[in-house]
C-alpha cells in the first residue's frame, strides 16, 4: 500500500512539537510492515537552509484568489524514507513555521490551503500511485475537502482514501470567511454542516467532515473530544462521525530514549541493573544544588502553562515540600508561573530547583534521575514525557485525562488521580511516597514500567490495520 503523509511538520526537517515526531517516527516501521511510505511538507526556510540533497520533481501554478502562485515540488530520499517539499517562497520562505514575534502569520489560510492543493497536484503530475493520504492537523485538513469537492472528478485521485489525525483539537485553523475565495472553495460549502464555524471558515472542521476516517493520538482523547468540555466547539461534528473516530497512542523514539544507550545521562542502566539510576539521581541533585535526601525526588519537564496544570503544581508545592520530598522543574511558558516557581525555589532551596528554558540534556537527566514525574495536566491529547519516564523507571504521577489515562495503569506503572486540583495532585504524590517507602512495591512497579512497549512499531501496526479499513471505504 502507498501511504502519503501530509503534514506541516516532519522530523528531522522541521518541527515545533510532537506533530513533527509522529510522521518522522512512524515512516520506517510502516516500511518494515511492507508499505511504501512517503511524506510531503512545505519547504520552509529552515528546510531549504539545511541543504539536503534534493531534486526538482515538478512545477505548476496554483491560483489563490486573484493571485497565481508558482509552485515547485522537490523530492529527496534519505534512509528514513521518501520526502516531497512544496516550495512557494512568498508563502513559506520565512523564519517561523506559523508565525513570528507578532503572532500568527495573517495569511496562514492561503499558505496551508495552497499546501493542500499542491499536494494533490503533485500526486497528479507525478502519477504517484497513492492509496491513502494521511493528513495531519488543521494545516493539512483541506486535503479531504478538496478530494471530495473541487478534485472529485480527477481520475488520478479517485481511488485515494483519507485518514485525518487530530493531534491537538485546540488548534483548528479558523479564518475569516473571505478566505473561501483564496482557498478556491465553493461557497456552497460555507454552511454549518461543512466548513462554516460561527461565521468563519474552520479548516479542522473540514477535515472532520470530509475525511474517510479520523484518528487522534489516544483512545481516551478520542472519547473526550466528543464531550462539551474538551470538544472545543466541534464535539457535535465528532459525535456525528463517532463510528469513524478512533485513538492510537503515539510512540516514542526508543533509540533516543533508552537508558541503556542514552549518552546524555551520566550513567546508563537497565531494568536488570539499576545501579546507574542511583548514580543519575545523585548527579541530578548535585547539578541542581539539592542535598542528599531520604525522601523521593520528583521531576517536572513541561511547558509551564495552565493546560499542563502547572498552576496546580504551584498551589501544591507547600504540601509536597511538607512531605520532605524534593522537586526539580524544567520548562518555560507563562511569565507569571515562571516567576512563582523561581520564587518557590528561593523559598525552599533544599527541596525545590527550577530552571527556566529548555535544556535537552537536563530533560534526559531529570527523566533518568528522578524517582517520579509529575504531570497534573488539565487535558493531554497523548503526552510523551510519561512514556519516557516509564522507560527510565521513573514512575509518572498523572491526572486521568487523554493519553495519560491510556498509558499509566494506576498502582502498576504509575499513579493516577482524578481532580484537576491541588487535592488530586497532593493525593497522588502522597500515594507515590507511600509506595516508594516499600522497596518491594516500588521495585515491582519500576520493573513493570520499564518493560512497556512504547515503540513506533507498536503504533505502526495499529495504523496499518486502520489503513486497510480505510481503503475499503466507499467514497460518498
Amino acid at each position: 500500500m502507498f501511504i502519503l503523509h501530509a503534514s506541516s511538520e516532519i522530523a528531522p526537517f522541521a518541527k515545533t512539537g510532537g506533530l513533527g515526531d509522529v510522521v518522522g517516527g512512524i515512516a520506517r516501521p510502516l516500511e518494515k510492515l511492507g508499505h511504501h511510505v512517503a511524506a510531503i511538507m512545505p519547504l520552509y526556510r529552515r528546510v531549504r537552509d539545511a541543504r539536503r540533497a534534493m531534486k526538482v520533481a515538478c512545477e505548476f501554478n496554483v491560483k489563490c484568489g486573484e493571485t497565481t502562485r508558482r509552485v515547485r515540488v522537490w523530492r529527496t530520499d534519505i534512509p528514513d524514507g521518501e520526502f516531497f517539499f512544496v516550495e512557494q517562497n512568498e508563502l513559506f520562505d520565512r523564519e517561523g513555521l506559523y508565525g513570528g514575534g507578532m503572532g500568527d502569520y495573517p495569511d496562514n489560510a492561503e499558505r496551508f490551503s495552497l499546501f493542500s492543493r499542491a499536494t494533490l497536484q503533485a500526486i497528479t503530475t507525478l502519477k504517484l500511485p497513492v492509496d491513502v493520504i494521511h493528513a495531519h492537523d488543521w494545516q493539512a485538513a483541506l486535503i479531504p475537502v478538496y478530494l471530495k469537492t473541487t478534485h472529485a472528478q480527477n481520475p488520478a485521485l479517485s481511488r485515494i482514501r483519507t485518514l485525518f489525525t487530530i493531534h491537538n483539537l485546540a488548534y483548528q485553523g479558523v479564518f475569516p470567511s473571505h478566505f473561501m475565495h483564496v482557498a478556491a472553495l465553493d461557497w456552497s460549502l460555507f454552511n454549518w454542516k461543512k466548513l462554516e464555524f460561527w461565521g468563519s471558515i474552520n479548516f479542522m472542521k473540514g477535515g472532520l467532515v470530509f475525511a474517510d476516517r479520523i484518528t487522534t493520538v489516544s483512545p481516551q482523547y478520542a472519547r473526550e473530544i466528543q464531550s462539551r468540555e474538551l470538544g472545543s466547539g466541534l464535539e457535535g461534528v465528532l459525535k456525528d462521525r463517532g463510528a469513524d473516530v478512533s485513538g492510537i497512542l503515539n510512540g516514542v523514539d526508543t533509540e533516543e530514549w533508552n537508558p541503556a544507550k542514552d549518552k546524555l545521562i551520566p550513567a546508563r542502566f537497565t531494568a536488570a541493573d539499576l545501579k546507574g539510576k542511583a548514580a543519575c539521581r545523585a548527579h541530578l541533585r548535585r547539578r541542581r544544588g539539592l542535598p542528599e535526601s531520604p525522601a523521593p525526588l520528583f521531576g517536572v519537564v513541561s511547558r509551564l502553562v495552565a493546560q499542563k496544570g502547572i498552576d496546580i503544581l504551584v498551589e501544591s508545592l507547600a504540601e509536597i515540600v511538607s512531605m520532605e520530598a524534593q522537586v526539580v522543574i524544567l520548562g518555560q511558558g507563562d511569565d507569571a508561573l515562571q516567576r512563582t516557581l523561581v520564587a518557590a525555589a528561593q523559598r525552599w532551596p533544599r527541596q525545590v530547583a527550577v530552571q527556566i528554558g529548555f535544556d535537552d540534556r537536563l530533560a534526559h537527566e531529570i527523566t533518568a534521575g528522578a524517582d517520579a514525574l509529575l504531570m497534573p495536566s488539565r487535558w493531554e491529547p497523548c503526552g510523551l514525557s510519561q512514556m519516557y519516564a516509564q522507560l527510565y523507571g521513573t514512575l509518572p504521577v498523572v491526572r486521568r485525562t487523554g493519553g495519560l489515562a491510556d498509558s499509566v495503569v494506576d498502582g502498576a506503572t504509575g499513579f493516577v488521580f482524578e481532580e484537576a486540583a491541588m487535592a488530586g495532585l497532593v493525593r497522588g504524590v502522597r500515594r507515590a511516597i507511600e509506595a516508594w517507602r516499600s522497596p518491594a512495591t516500588w521495585g515491582a512497579m519500576v520493573q513493570a514500567a520499564m518493560k512497556l512497549d512504547w515503540s513506533w512499531e507498536r503504533s505502526a501496526k495499529e495504523y496499518a490495520a486502520l489503513y486497510e479499513k480505510v481503503v475499503g471505504v466507499t467514497r460518498s
